[in-house]
């Protein structure tokens, strides 16, 4: 079960990171290109696209995180693996942070291009952290 645990995690963050790093790296500075009318329609269906595929992604990520830390639950907390595995914890959960305050600006139609933008960015950031501290777990 860990193994596809495993698998599962790992296709989601890539799901949820290469759609990220498409957001902030290629369609922020490729819709400059084009009308402003087209910028709009287009935001708006890539976002309303990445909305309903990015929700099941980050519920299948977010899951499959937590039955992988659960396989640990057991085991000492100590070492430069606990260190590791308790950071990546902690900037997962900063993440699910940055969407409450997501949803807070949303509510209160606050969000404009440059706080979206800051905050792709952010996300983008710590999915990246993430997975360099992923990576140095082994």
């Amino acid at each position: 079960m860990y193994s596809v645990l495993l698998i599962v995690h790992l296709l989601a963050a890539i799901a949820f990171i290469g759609t990220l790093f498409f957001e902030v790296v290629i369609w922020h500075s490729a819709r400059e290109e084009l009308a402003w009318s087209a910028q709009f329609t287009s935001d708006q269906a890539i976002a309303r696209r990445a909305r309903r595929v990015l929700h099941l992604v980050v519920i299948v990520l977010y899951g499959a995180g937590v039955g992988l830390a659960w396989h640990y639950w057991g085991m000492p907390w100590s070492g430069r693996f606990a260190l590791m595995l308790s950071l990546k914890i902690l900037l997962a959960l900063s993440i699910i942070g940055h969407y409450l305050l997501l949803a807070y600006w949303l509510s209160r139609k606050r969000l404009g291009p440059t706080r979206a933008l800051w905050i792709r960015r952010s996300i983008l950031g710590h999915m990246v952290l993430i997975v360099i501290l992923a990576k140095s777990l082994w």
